[in-house]
């Protein structure tokens, strides 16, 4: 795995936290690892001249469903995409345009945009500080006669507390997407994320555990479902062309599905690397407690690690912004914690929120960033990063 697995990254191997200050190494956010079997697959590809959706998008789907225990995925160009076909599915359960999709008001703006995308409206529920994830005591109040389903989104690879939300959905008869575009590998009571609602949205960007470079997947164990899937990824046709559904145009190629499968290859060595990484910032970082919120990993579940995220708690003597300067000052890569999306992104403004709808959101938005934790990290860059936050700190002693 890593380097000599992907043959693409000339890693620089830092033992120590001093070492790594001495060589001024950045530690980068994401990565991505193309691997030797990938590159024999996509020259296959390229020699065959067959390169848009053939038998390796199929592969591709068999082994990622294979991975979650269920029967059936549906790649295709985004994991936006993915959402969005999810969504639109829904119509073959009834559901009609301007119904309402019950979804965090946390998360990259992907999730919310793809319930417009589909022709739904999102119904936005805070969420909890500590998990980042949807608050389920919040999700009842929140559902109309026009609702359909709940879409938690289990963010940076923490899942969503599902039993609860499973009990609610099933109490009014909703349908269930999980987002899980960042939970690659991740388990709830013994359940793999991905295998528990009624459909799942995986992304595969570069910056995931599996990545296609650009795509998405939706897996699901309702062949009806999968068929309509289908439809809707290529335009809402079924056989030659007849077109029943309004659909979309969100095939994956060939190329990109060789990248994946390259990937499903070295998943669990992904995903294990990941996760030790993870576990040992969650560990070191437990000294900085009183400082900073960073999520931790409960007996019932284990996370499938994206980023690991950091919020500033209530009343310490700086800013996010300082935090975030002085880190990246000192070559650590670091991203915001997405935004409120009904409250902190304009593109939104027309739905009439206002800022204090949805405080838990906003506070993460405006108190928190998350840095790397890739499997192309080694534990001296964790360290260093350890050094770096230590450093501000006693500056704000």
């Amino acid at each position: 795995m890593g380097q000599k697995e992907s043959g693409e990254h000339a890693e620089m191997k830092i033992q120590s936290g001093q070492e790594a200050k001495k060589a001024g190494y950045k530690v980068p956010f994401g990565t991505v690892s193309i691997t030797a079997q990938a590159r024999t697959l996509i020259d296959t590809a390229l020699e065959s001249r067959w390169v848009t959706k053939g038998k390796y998008v199929k592969e591709f789907e068999e082994q990622f469903a294979a991975l979650f225990g269920v029967r059936y995925g549906v790649a295709v160009s985004s994991g936006t995409d993915a959402d969005a076909l999810a969504c639109a599915s829904l119509y073959d359960h009834g559901a009609r345009r301007g119904d309402e999709i019950i979804v965090p008001a946390l998360s990259f703006v992907a999730t919310g945009n793809a319930v417009f995308q589909a022709g739904f409206t999102p119904v936005f529920v805070d969420v909890k500080r500590t998990t980042l994830n949807i608050d389920p005591d919040l999700i009842e109040a929140r559902i109309t006669p026009r609702t359909r389903a709940i879409m938690p989104v289990h963010l940076m690879g923490k899942p969503a507390e599902m039993d609860r939300i499973c009990a609610i959905a099933k109490k009014h008869q909703l349908k269930i997407i999980e987002d899980a575009a960042e939970a690659h590998g991740a388990e709830y009571r013994g359940r793999k994320i991905g295998a528990i609602g009624d459909m799942a949205c995986f992304s595969l960007y570069a910056a995931h555990i599996v990545t296609t470079i650009e795509g998405g997947i939706i897996i699901t164990d309702c062949e009806n479902t999968a068929e309509a899937l289908r439809s809707l990824r290529n335009h809402g046709m079924t056989g030659k062309f007849t077109f029943e559904r309004i659909g979309f145009s969100a095939k994956m190629n060939e190329i990109e599905a060789a990248v994946g499968l390259g990937n499903i290859a070295i998943f669990q060595d992904i995903l294990n690397a990941r996760r030790r990484n993870m576990l040992y910032l969650i560990e070191k970082f437990a000294r900085f407690d009183r400082f900073f919120i960073t999520l931790k990993e409960e007996a019932h579940e284990k996370l499938g690690p994206h980023a690991f995220s950091i919020i500033l708690r209530e009343g310490v003597n700086f800013s996010k912004d300082e935090f975030v300067a002085y880190i990246e000052s000192r070559g650590v890569d670091s991203r915001n914690l997405f935004y409120s999306m009904p409250t902190q992104c304009p593109s939104y403004a027309f739905l009439g929120y206002k800022l204090g709808d949805f405080p838990e959101a906003e506070y993460c938005s405006d108190h928190g960033t998350h840095i790397g934790i890739h499997q192309d990290i080694d534990i001296g860059q964790l360290d260093y990063v350890v050094s770096v936050v230590d450093d501000f700190l006693k500056t704000r002693a």
